[in-house]
């Protein structure tokens, strides 16, 4: 039975090896400390951080999010740990836009877990007001035996309060240290799923978890994901959720019932359908007795193929991260198991040499070979299940969802409406080679882009020059380009280019020559000002216009269509002003429709100093070569991003500009 704790009271653990799950309204910093029989904690090697993820008997998430699931075992505390507690904190308000008090919002929820997902203790923090950081429960140890409490301490001061309080000499440094980690992972996080529905009611069957004592990995199916994603600014609403999608029409981020402030107040649920429910998704043929059924495309809940598809796509992503993660986890515990067997046999003498000590050893050794055997097998039958989903389900997607070289393109038409997300490439993990998970951005747009030219050597080790990886990121800084242009409907995306030094002409000439630009690229200081200055004027004139509830006072002229601004080469003919004007577009243009797609080596930029790092932490990160750098919020795993390739010597590009490009003139007329 479930203890569920108020604060202060307590309740014994019968096991040593826990999970902690902790559920939040909005993306926190979890962390676990280390502390004596005081609860004094020794040093910053005592404390498992997103900066420091792992600590002897400890592994908290890698950085911050809704949902979290901390490892704790017990028993490979050193002795002179007593006291094992669980930090939460909000992060520091320069990573962003976000709540910086408990009180503004839920009240987290910590549950202590066996390995087999069983509740052994949950706790609701209440209370909090004005408090940034918390001591949400410890687990102590007490005459040899370990309890868990139900702590609720909250401190306004922050970590660097709740640290200092701890006895740790170093707090506001290693306070510092964990705020700076998590400002780092903006660029790097991967955006959250959309809320999953209940497993009773969605059809797929979730790929069965690979053997091991710690299942890991992300939260179950059925579980409903975080209300906020983690960093992207991106919602992720729509699969799954029940209120419709809007129809976007040629208005672009100008939405006159957005900005009304006045007139009666409707009192209808603004979730509840008044159309007919979705019709079920298709059937799986029946399968063969004792062996998994075949997949099928679209064979998620959604209101439309589309939806289903992306809840498909998501389902893909979740199942091959759980089923990883307790590969990971069984081939750890394996490790953690011998390493334990080898010291008890070493730790009598008697053993060291001889027979005996060298039997134990070698069983010890094939123990662990026989889990990490039982754990590959399990993993190998639920990535064979992914394989045969994949391949059902990629050549169904629509060209929105599609990679390049699919068949959908060939039949591409102009989109009437914009679809629910679009692909920016495939994420794929080492333990499973064969299987490319869509990566998926919501639409529209509300988090700029960043193609990484700097980096010179790829994930596979082969070496790539400068002005090669300058060339790579604008042709696929063009490739997400012609993408957007293709799936919004004509009239309602504008594309618009600064190259300063004229080094990206060759790369920009799929856009150059079919037409799809606003206007040729803007080259010189003069070109980068005049650019700038429209489109900053835009970002005021639709600001204002929506906070005074007048968006038909908008001048006649005013373009309302989406806006991308592609940025080639900088910092080079960016002055100061241009440079303040670029961080305004990132900061305040997404949600007025105008987005940014800077294509940049951050070291070159390093003489502005410090002034642009929360440029680059608000733009997601992609490079134009393989690389490893994207990881999930819930287990934390390095997914490798592979950017969207077109196939060489195929023409899809130029077709597909071609037709949005016919159309936009038709659009025109």
């Amino acid at each position: 039975m479930t203890a569920e704790l108020v604060r202060g009271q307590n309740h014994p653990l019968s096991q040593a090896r826990l999970e902690i799950r902790i559920s939040a309204g909005t993306p926190i910093v979890a962390a676990a400390a280390l502390g004596d029989e005081n609860g004094r904690i020794h040093g910053v090697d005592w404390v498992a951080h997103p900066g420091a993820p792992t600590q002897p008997g400890l592994e908290v998430s890698r950085q911050a999010a809704a949902d979290h699931r901390l490892a704790v075992d017990l028993d490979a505390v050193t002795d002179a740990v007593h006291r094992v507690s669980v930090l939460l904190a909000l992060p520091a308000p320069g990573g962003g836009p976000g709540p910086v008090r408990f009180g503004s919002v839920a009240a987290p929820f910590v549950a202590v877990t066996g390995l087999d997902g069983s509740e052994v203790a949950t706790y609701t923090i209440t209370g909090l007001e004005a408090e940034s950081a918390v001591v949400a429960l410890e687990l102590y140890r007490r005459q040899g035996a370990w309890k868990v409490r139900a702590v609720g301490q909250g401190y306004a001061g922050g970590l660097a309060e709740l640290l200092t309080d701890q006895g740790l000499p170093e707090a506001v440094p290693l306070a510092g240290s964990i705020h700076e980690a998590v400002a780092k992972g903006l660029a790097r996080s991967v955006q959250a799923p959309p809320p999953r529905q209940a497993d009773g009611d969605r059809s797929r069957q979730a790929a069965a978890p690979a053997f091991g004592p710690d299942q890991g990995g992300t939260a179950p199916q059925g579980s409903p994901g975080p209300a906020q994603p983690p960093y992207g600014g991106q919602q992720t609403g729509g699969p799954g959720q029940d209120g419709p999608r809007p129809v976007h029409g040629g208005t672009g981020a100008v939405d006159p019932s957005a900005a009304t402030g006045g007139g009666p107040v409707n009192y209808s649920h603004p979730r509840r359908r008044t159309s007919a429910p979705p019709p079920p998704p298709p059937a799986a043929p029946p399968a063969q007795p004792g062996r998994p059924a075949q997949p099928v495309a679209g064979d998620a809940t959604g209101w439309s193929m589309e939806e289903r598809l992306y809840n498909q796509v998501w389902g893909m992503f979740e199942d091959l991260a759980r089923t990883t993660a307790a590969y990971r986890s069984a081939v750890d515990f394996a490790e953690s198991r011998l390493d334990k067997e080898l010291e008890q046999a070493l730790s009598d003498p008697r053993s060291r040499i001889g027979g005996q000590g060298d039997a134990a050893r070698e069983a010890a050794r094939a123990r662990q070979a026989q889990l990490v055997g039982q754990a590959r097998e399990a993993l190998d039958r639920d990535l064979a299940q992914l394989v045969a989903e994949a391949e059902v389900v990629e050549p169904a997607l629509p060209p929105a969802f599609a990679r390049w070289d699919n068949p959908a393109w060939h039949a591409y038409r102009v989109p009437m409406e914009i679809p629910m997300a679009l692909r920016l490439g495939d994420l794929r993990l080492p333990e499973a080679e064969r299987i490319r998970i869509p990566m998926l951005l919501r639409l529209p747009l509300e988090r700029g882009l960043w193609i990484d030219s700097g980096r010179t050597e790829s994930f596979d080790g082969t070496f790539t020059d400068a002005h090669d990886m300058r060339r790579l990121a604008m042709e696929t800084a063009v490739a997400h380009a012609a993408r957007l242009l293709a799936v919004y409907p004509a009239g309602d995306f504008t594309v618009h280019v600064i190259d300063p030094a004229g080094s990206g002409a060759q790369a920009l000439a799929p856009l150059t020559q079919t037409g799809v630009l606003a206007a040729p690229p803007a080259q010189g200081a003069a070109g980068v000002t005049d650019v700038l200055g429209r489109l900053t004027q835009r970002v005021d004139l639709v600001q204002m216009a929506l906070r005074g509830g007048a968006p038909d006072a908008l001048p006649p002229g005013l373009d309302t269509s989406q806006q991308l601004l592609i940025v080639n080469d900088f910092p080079h003919g960016f002055d100061d002003r241009a440079v303040n004007q670029l961080r305004y577009l990132a900061d305040e243009g997404p949600s007025v429709g105008v987005h940014l797609m800077m294509v940049a080596d951050r070291q070159e930029s390093a003489g502005y100093g410090p002034l642009l790092d929360p440029l680059w932490r608000s733009l997601l990160r992609l490079t134009a070569v393989p690389d490893d750098h994207l990881a999930d919020p819930w287990v934390g795993h390095a997914w490798t991003y592979e950017p969207p390739v077109v196939p060489p010597g195929s023409q899809v590009l130029h077709q597909v500009l071609t037709q949005v490009a016919a159309a936009r003139r038709a659009w025109n007329r």
